[in-house]
């Protein structure tokens, strides 16, 4: 009895691990001490963690992200080069702060358009950002605003840019997911990429100054930085800090471990003092958490085979039994967490034949592009790849001619010549028909004809023999003796009987016969009319 009473508690025991095993092994989010923080795989753009992204904050010297893009994606195009001589204007230092970050640029003085890059990035110089936003630009409100429509291009829905800098302004704020977006545009210019992941760079001399020896305010990448020492991170590759009383202490910075490669952006971080005296930095510190815990719990996985056959497609004309079957092009492969389910995706199959109303017709070789395949969790894609044929399609010559007839025969203009030769075919029919009616008619008639004229021409015998019977009946002549003269006297030869003449019964059936021929001709054609 004690058993049977234990075994309910038993299976209650099953259920409820059951039920909170999948609760235990969910991935616990990091905890961030800033006002907002993202974390963005790189490659897809996909975004792994998420705090207060949508907020708006201000970026304070993250605005130079978006100001050296600006300027080197005008260099690409042509406009501009990297070597070109710009001179500072005096309006270059309208604006600044006594304890903004700087570079020592004052008017007047000529430096290359790369060497001004590297000082807005790497020391963050807001002068700087100033000349090249006059130089790119013609004015800084110029360049202002080619600032705010390439936000708006790539997305960006909560950030407006009121200088090029990033010096506090009401109407000057960014999100952390629209920085995001700017940051991995920026990474993908071998340039900029170049520049921010630079730890120290020499600007040669200038017209005014000796050179200057720059350093990179990341802590991430490098170690020797006067403010932000200790906070080096081995995986971090490029970066831009910011700081502002108003906006805290802010970074956007990238990391690559193996093939995983991320990007991070923490907005308000805040720095405390350590029990060294230093201080410790919100914005490093955070960043630091982000990246551990992606390249921890996630890892890049084969989400979807090339060998796979995804799903089959009728092929018109084809042999055998004419259906492709179609595998992905290539691997997908995702930055998924360890624990991730590949097989709760969707898949989104799109057949191009069939999205574009047309028939797939043979022959096909293997390897022909017939669609493609999007994976999808939600709104959120994890890849895309082409569909193609697995193997050949060969043409099977019987379908295509019963396919060229059909096409043949389904032209307009061919089915008007069908139908005009269908009614010529049955009025030739009718004709015939009314033709053969109308010379039976007329043969009757023929016959009857004959048969009449027979009737009269043998009464008319009757009577001509019936007229001659009295002659036949007298007695012969008796026949006299010839004399031996006589007999031997020649005798004068004969002229030949006359041929009868033709009776007028003969003519008149000639003229009858003729007569009801026109008669009948005349009659078909009257009534045809």
């Amino acid at each position: 009895m004690k058993k049977i009473r234990l075994l309910p508690i038993f299976l209650l025991m099953v259920l409820l691990v059951s039920i909170l095993a999948p609760q235990a092994l969910a991935l616990e989010a990091p905890e961030l001490t800033s006002t907002a923080g993202i974390l963005v795989d790189m490659d897809s753009g996909r975004v792994l963690f998420e705090k207060n992204a949508d907020q708006k904050a201000y970026p304070a010297s993250l605005t130079k992200v978006m100001t050296v893009l600006v300027a080197v994606e005008a260099v690409e195009k042509g406009e501009f080069s990297l070597t070109d001589s710009v001179t500072a204007s005096d309006s270059c230092l309208e604006g600044m702060v006594d304890d903004g970050s700087t570079a020592g640029i004052v008017p007047g003085e000529t430096m290359s358009l790369k060497d001004l890059l590297y000082c807005a990035l790497l020391a963050s110089a807001n002068e700087a950002c100033n000349v090249i936003g006059e130089y790119i630009g013609g004015t800084v409100s110029g360049f202002v605003d080619m600032m705010n429509a390439r936000a708006s291009e790539l997305g960006c829905t909560g950030t407006h840019f009121a200088n090029t800098h990033g010096l506090p302004d009401d109407n000057h704020y960014t999100t952390a997911r629209d920085m995001a977006l700017i940051y991995r545009e920026a990474l993908s210019h071998e340039v900029f990429a170049e520049i921010a992941g630079t730890i120290t760079y020499t600007v040669p001399a200038t017209n005014v100054a000796a050179e200057r020896q720059l350093s990179n305010t990341n802590g991430l990448i490098n170690q020797n930085t006067q403010l932000y020492s200790g906070n080096y991170y081995e995986y971090a590759k490029t970066g831009k800090t910011g700081h502002t009383s108003a906006a805290g202490y802010c970074l956007v910075s990238s990391a690559e471990k193996d093939t995983i490669r991320l990007v991070a952006v923490v907005l308000g971080g805040q720095a405390t003092q350590n029990s060294s005296g230093g201080y410790d930095y919100g914005n490093f510190i955070d960043s630091r958490t982000l990246y551990d815990w992606a390249f921890e719990n996630f890892s890049i996985r084969e989400i979807l085979s090339s060998s796979e056959l995804i799903t089959e497609v009728e092929v018109a004309m084809a042999e055998d039994d004419g259906r492709a079957i179609l595998r992905p092009n290539s691997v997908i492969t995702a930055l998924v967490a360890n624990d991730f389910d590949v097989s709760s995706l969707q898949r989104d199959i799109v057949i191009y034949s069939e999205r574009d109303g047309e028939t797939l017709e043979a022959p096909i070789a293997a390897g022909t592009v017939l669609g493609e395949i999007t994976l999808r969790l939600g709104d959120e894609v994890y890849g895309t790849t082409q569909l193609i044929a697995g193997s050949a399609i060969e043409l099977s010559k019987l379908q295509y001619m019963k396919n060229q007839v059909a096409e043949v025969f389904s032209m307009t203009w061919v089915k008007v010549v069908i139908v005009a030769l269908a009614l010529a075919l049955i009025s030739y029919v009718a004709l015939v028909i009314r033709y053969r009616i109308l010379h039976k008619r007329h043969m009757r008639e023929l016959r009857r004809a004959r048969l009449e004229r027979q009737r009269r021409m043998e009464a008319e015998n009757a009577t001509r023999v019936f007229n001659e019977q009295p002659q036949a009946a007298q007695a012969p002549r008796q026949r006299e003796p010839v004399t031996t003269a006589a007999a031997q006297t020649p005798r004068r030869p004969q002229a030949p009987a006359q041929q009868p003449a033709r009776p007028a019964a003969d003519e008149e059936k000639l003229k009858a016969q003729e007569k009801a021929r026109r008669d009948y001709f005349e009659e078909f054609f009257k009534n045809k009319d």
